[in-house]
């Protein structure tokens, strides 16, 4: 679940009782604006109370009731430092491995690259986007990339049908499709023998093939009229704030039933960056997300099948602990210095933070995490070893991480 804009952690997940007793205050160190023009050192407390939740006594914002309900499932990352303030280069830092760099497979290949495909009705990694449009960075998101075609992100529509041209029209269906599929089955098959080596050709090949074969399975996968009235109401389907991103999750979650690798989710634009009138565009979109978000972990927990799959919640970068405005009209900028994620299940420990930013929330300072360390542990969970999941390209042996080969796995995260 990526959350495009950089969600404030200051006011959801890294509480800081020396910014609440200083607010107003001018901040004592440097900072690098994003906005200079309305840039300010003056400290901003968080409007939101911070309570202790579940067995792990964790604090979490009166604005994520229903994450606080999972939160001894969860791990917070308090330490992510991408060093970069700006949108673009800290998500291809997190998808891509570098900072910046256009034209890279993005995490969600490298994984299928490494594992292959379970199901072989579906795609091994599926992109779910939000009504409202493309995330910033647009495809970039879930790009394949140097690699093979086959590697990208299958997109499916935010609203039904969520894939056009899906099922043949009557007078194609049965035993006339079968036949006609077989026959472009063999002329494909020749077409290919005849170009050995043409990896865009074999996955044009490849995508019609799973295409025909996702009719049956696709539909099925997609269609959650069979879901439980408890289960709708879990992931918030039958509230209008909550409807559209709780209906992904719950497809997210059918989808990993089915043996797909990889699920990303997205929102449209950037709801997160609360440069303005923070008071109401955080509370807004907490309130879209937030219990869909849980429902997610939640479910999958109550199936089993948490353990085996690994959810990850977070943004691209943060946001400073000084306000940027005034008055009811005041936000928060950029802040890639310190920010917090959090995942749960695959290997991961519930009920615990890790590493801390200061005394103000604007930079890392203990075990710090860039989004290398935390693709490294990714792959790790998964059962690979980064330093050699290589994809030749141009004669260079490339790696998710080849902008730093020494990044870590982060075994204090581990069970």
């Amino acid at each position: 679940m990526f959350m495009h804009g950089g969600p404030s952690h200051v006011d959801l997940f890294d509480p800081k009782p020396e910014l609440q007793k200083r607010n107003g205050q001018d901040y004592p160190g440097e900072i690098v604006y994003s906005f200079v023009n309305r840039a300010s050192k003056k400290l901003l407390g968080s409007p939101w109370k911070f309570t202790n939740h579940g067995q792990s006594g964790l604090p979490v914002s009166e604005l994520m009731p229903h994450t606080a309900r999972v939160i001894d499932d969860l791990c917070i990352v308090r330490s992510m430092h991408t060093g970069h303030n700006g949108h673009e280069v800290s998500i291809r830092y997190f998808h891509g491995g570098v900072a910046g760099v256009l034209g890279r497979p993005t995490l969600g290949s490298w994984v299928v690259y490494g594992l292959g495909s379970e199901n072989q009705n579906l795609p091994a990694y599926m992109v779910l986007t939000d009504p409202a449009g493309l995330p910033v960075d647009g495809v970039t998101n879930w790009s394949n990339g140097f690699m093979p075609p086959m590697f990208q992100g299958t997109v499916l529509r935010p609203t039904e049908p969520r894939i056009f041209n899906l099922n043949p029209p009557d007078h194609l269906k049965g035993q006339v499709q079968s036949r006609n599929l077989q026959f472009l089955k063999q002329l494909n098959a020749n077409h290919s023998a005849a170009h050995p080596g043409e990896g865009d050709l074999e996955a044009r090949i490849a995508s019609y093939e799973l295409a025909a074969r996702m009719q049956t399975s696709a539909t099925e996968a997609l269609d959650i009229a069979n879901e439980s009235d408890a289960t709708k109401k879990l992931y918030g389907i039958d509230d209008p704030i909550t409807r559209d991103y709780g209906t992904r999750c719950l497809i997210a979650r059918r989808l990993v039933e089915r043996g797909v690798r990889f699920v990303q989710m997205f929102l449209g634009g950037q709801p997160w960056d609360n440069h303005t009138n923070i008071k109401n565009g955080l509370a807004d979109i907490c309130k879209r997300t937030d219990k869909p978000a849980a429902a997610l972990v939640a479910d999958l927990k109550a199936r089993g099948l948490l353990d085996t799959t690994l959810v990850h919640w977070g943004g691209e970068i943060g946001r400073l602990p000084v306000t940027e405005g005034t008055g009811p009209e005041a936000g928060r900028d950029h802040n890639g210095q310190g920010f917090t994620l959090w995942m749960a299940g695959g290997g991961i420990k519930g009920g615990m933070a890790y590493g801390a930013t200061d005394e103000f929330g604007h930079r890392a300072v203990e075990n710090v995490v860039t989004p290398n360390d935390f693709q490294a542990t990714l792959l790790h969970l998964m059962g690979m070893d980064h330093t050699k999941l290589i994809y030749q390209h141009n004669g260079r042996e490339e790696r998710l991480t080849s902008a730093a080969p020494t990044a870590r796995i982060v075994k204090e995260l581990l069970v």
